[in-house]
């Protein structure tokens, strides 16, 4: 059912009425949705779960499309191997949960990202030294001009650091209905990450630390991520955002290393292709903007590299708040800031 000048909420707090929003729980009602949008005339949006979305104005004149698929699949292929499949409308965050249910190791460190699934292969979803790419298989996704469904396997996604060819190539052209993980019942964790070591020694020194015989668990390794997350990140339900804000940049290695001759300490991590990554936050504290307030809108006091509402901030507040960070970045160390959040209605 088409609703007109639906109300939509977001992470960030925000209200915006859409013209025109459905919500499709199958393929069938997926395509009519499309199909209604073409007729519409106005543009499209497919919305996941809102989490990564920054509403400019208040009115949204599109035709804005969720997809509502449900259902998560398991399929063993192997003693340790298990494929999981789940629809595009499921809740990352309890998929990461139902697979830790199910005995699964490889979305642990992935746990609490806000969001939908169908979202995640879009931006190559990462967190303590992690990325959707490390256990994702294959996407199915409709073409939005025909409506038929299309797998493509990994290797056709150019996964890199937040991005896909969902973000450029094939922007506009597909909506991901499902994606296939690989999960094992048993591998490696993966906890060297600096915040997640120190969490997770904090616990085992804990007095009331039960920690198995076998060693760590995938759950307690979630557990540790929910905890620093949840220890940095201000909760959207309480302060309105959207997690990080912007992307860490990836410089040259000459500008990192003339960098490092002005910071010495600044963190830096070297890429496989001589690029090197350099942390956003840090950039942002050091430039001074941590904790700032412009009215109702700020970053927040204890992660530099989140844009907050502190109440009553309009998308446009939040907008120039964002515009300021940047430019304030790019003055002092001459690296420019590109946004991780999606912005409708307007451009950094």
């Amino acid at each position: 059912m088409i609703l007109p000048n639906a109300a939509l909420t977001n992470t960030f707090g925000l209200q915006v009425r859409a013209k025109q929003f459905v919500q499709a729980h199958s393929l069938d009602s997926l395509r009519t949705a499309l199909v209604e949008a073409q007729r519409s005339n106005l543009p499209l949006l497919i919305l996941g779960g809102g989490s990564n979305f920054l509403f400019v104005a208040p009115q949204l004149d599109a035709f804005v499309i969720q997809p509502a698929l449900t259902g998560i699949r398991y399929t063993a292929i192997a003693d340790n191997d298990v494929l999981v499949t789940a629809g595009a409308g499921e809740v990352w965050h309890q998929l990461v949960l139902a697979s830790l249910e199910q005995g699964l190791c490889g979305l642990e460190n992935l746990a609490l990202i806000p969001g939908s699934v169908g979202a995640a292969p879009i931006q190559n979803i990462g967190a303590y030294g992690v990325e959707l790419a490390d256990c994702l298989v294959s996407v199915q996704a409709m073409e939005i001009a025909s409506g038929n469904l299309r797998h493509f396997h990994k290797t056709e996604l150019q996964l890199g650091y937040r991005d896909s060819v969902f973000k450029r190539a094939l922007k506009d052209q597909y909506l991901i209905t499902e994606i296939t993980l690989l999960l094992h019942r048993q591998a490696p964790l993966k906890t060297d990450y600096d915040s997640l070591a120190k969490e997770l020694a904090k616990q085992a020194a804990a007095p009331t630390s039960a920690q198995p015989k076998s060693g760590l668990t995938a759950r307690q390794v979630a557990d540790a991520v929910m905890a620093v997350r949840r220890a940095r990140l201000p909760d959207p339900a309480v302060l309105g955002n959207a997690g990080s804000f912007f992307k860490n940049p990836v410089v040259s290695n000459a500008t990192a290393n003339a960098l490092l001759q002005r910071y010495p300490a600044m963190p830096h991590y070297p890429q496989p292709d001589g690029s090197v990554k350099l942390a956003a936050g840090w950039l942002i504290e050091q430039a001074g903007m941590k904790g700032i307030r412009r009215g109702q809108a700020g970053t927040h006091e204890s992660q530099a590299l989140v844009i907050v509402n502190l109440g009553a901030a309009t998308g446009a507040d939040l907008l120039a708040v964002a515009r300021e960070v940047r430019d304030t970045v790019q003055q002092q160390f001459g690296v420019t800031l590109e946004p991780e959040v999606w912005i409708i209605g307007a451009t950094l």
